[in-house]
């Protein structure tokens, strides 16, 4: 029954030129769209929209070979089940409802010191349990979009730049594997990173207590 499910998911539902897509990678398209536009409003509707997508691009992700990012869609799931927990009862230091907020120069130094350890240990791990021909480059964005999502569940102005980053990363690992309709997912997903920043840091902005 599984494997039926993951044959129907990886049968070809779009082709133009070198543009080709199963349905899986398709649907995946379209709802991580849609769940990006609910984060840039802040609506949790995001959540079950991520949980979505990310289990339709796992099979996706396993046939090109990109076991890190594969695995990190089971991961994902996880994430977003304990950030939909968060958007809808969170509370900030205080008790205060989770609002939108920057993340502390102690923060930031934890997540790039969680993230320079996370990508090679990553990296490792793929090098030495699968057979991807690109390990490094599948590490950095597995390993990024922990965090990211970690800081997105709390409603952290820095994920943002997090996914701009990580998304300019995976545009080049989807054009070497030939996944040419998400090359183009990420590159939207590039520019709504630019807004999404843009309006949280408002947000945040508007929030914090005035000195």
């Amino acid at each position: 029954m599984l494997a039926a499910l993951v044959d129907f998911l990886n049968a070809p539902a779009l082709a133009f030129g070198a543009v080709a897509a199963s349905r899986a990678e398709l649907l995946g398209a379209v709802l991580g769209v849609w769940m990006v536009l609910c984060n840039l409003r802040v609506n949790a509707l995001a959540w079950p929209l991520a949980i979505a997508s990310s289990l339709l691009y796992l099979p996706v992700f396993w046939q090109a070979r990109l076991y890190g990012d594969a695995a990190l869609q089971l991961l994902v799931v996880a994430v977003a089940c304990w950030g939909w927990w968060q958007w809808l009862r969170g509370t900030q230091d205080g008790g205060a409802p989770l609002a939108v907020h920057f993340l502390s120069a102690r923060g930031r130094l934890l997540a790039l010191t969680t993230m320079a350890l996370l990508w090679p240990a990553t990296a490792l791990l793929l090098t030495h349990t699968t057979d991807t021909d690109v390990p490094w480059w599948d590490a950095f964005p597995t390993a990024g979009s922990v965090i990211a999502q970690v800081l997105l569940g709390r409603k952290l102005v820095e994920n943002w730049p997090a996914w701009l980053v990580i998304n300019a990363v995976a545009i080049g690992l989807f054009a070497y594997k030939g996944l040419w309709l998400t090359v183009g997912l990420y590159a939207l997903f590039g520019l709504l990173s630019l807004a999404g920043w843009r309006a949280w840091s408002r947000l945040a902005a508007r929030a914090a207590p005035a000195t």
